[in-house]
């Protein structure tokens, strides 16, 4: 069975892709960096502006041509869009197998078992729980890589509606961030992008609870770069999730047969 995935939007969506096909893989599923000859289809949808509602909307509705075409089984949504219009899900996309929110990469391999079932799933977790340290297949590049330091935002920009899809901001662990830089640098990465929503709040949440139990303050996100490898600081244009890394295909639109298969 081989799965396909489509990532459109920020980086940050690339990266969350790349988690997904990390755990289908290891599911044993085939997977495919494009949803061409495959079986089940996952779009992973930005929904911060209404073009990119739109183009996600497009691909969807191309997809459900081959669908009905006899040439693919299942259409997962996910990301952005789809916790955004959560409720209108099923009237925006009536083509769609299955779908899955913001806080639900990391189940992916379960919700596609559902779909190939005959189910239809819809897996939406607490956006502000805890960011999951999941393994991810890194896809952009064999030299540099995104190293994420924190999810969500607190600062409820009036034109910015990141924090009610993404969630409160959440700093990542200090050490979990040491040990995926050391991982990153150990593939081969030679420029590590720290990136956040609001790379300057990174522990500031933290910090707080700490001083309410009496106890010291947050850690300086400079302090973490590792010797094999450079920092550079970007905010983005939007907050970019990046989880731990097992390998690496920087140009490839296919990827090996899983050994499960």
């Amino acid at each position: 069975m081989k799965v396909g995935f489509l990532s459109l939007g920020c980086a940050k969506n690339q990266v969350n892709c790349e988690q997904m096909i990390w755990q289908s893989y290891e599911a044993g599923y085939d997977v495919a960096l494009d949803c061409t000859d495959c079986d089940v289809a996952v779009v992973n949808t930005c929904g911060f502006l209404q073009e990119a509602k739109e183009e996600a909307l497009a691909e969807i509705a191309a997809l459900a041509e081959r669908k009905r075409a006899g040439g693919l089984k299942k259409i997962l949504v996910t990301g952005c869009m789809a916790q955004r219009f959560r409720e209108e899900l099923h009237q925006l996309c009536p083509e769609a197998d299955g779908f899955v929110g913001v806080s639900g990469y990391e189940d992916i391999a379960q919700v596609i078992a559902a779909a190939l079932a005959g189910e239809r799933p819809e897996h939406f977790g607490d956006i502000d729980a805890p960011v999951p340290e999941t393994d991810r297949v890194v896809c952009t590049s064999d030299h540099w890589a995104w190293l994420r330091i924190a999810e969500g935002c607190d600062n409820h920009c009036a034109y910015c509606v990141i924090p009610s899809i993404r969630g409160r901001f959440r700093s990542r662990p200090q050490e979990a961030i040491l040990a995926e830089a050391e991982e990153l640098a150990q593939a081969g990465m030679k420029e590590l992008i720290v990136v956040a929503q609001d790379i300057t709040r990174y522990g500031l949440e933290t910090q707080a609870h700490a001083e309410k139990r009496g106890k010291g303050g947050g850690v300086p996100w400079r302090s973490f770069c590792p010797s094999s490898a450079p920092l550079r600081a970007s905010t983005g244009s939007a907050c970019i999730i990046c989880t731990r890394t097992r390998s690496t295909t920087p140009s490839s639109t296919s990827l090996p047969t899983s050994p499960r298969s």
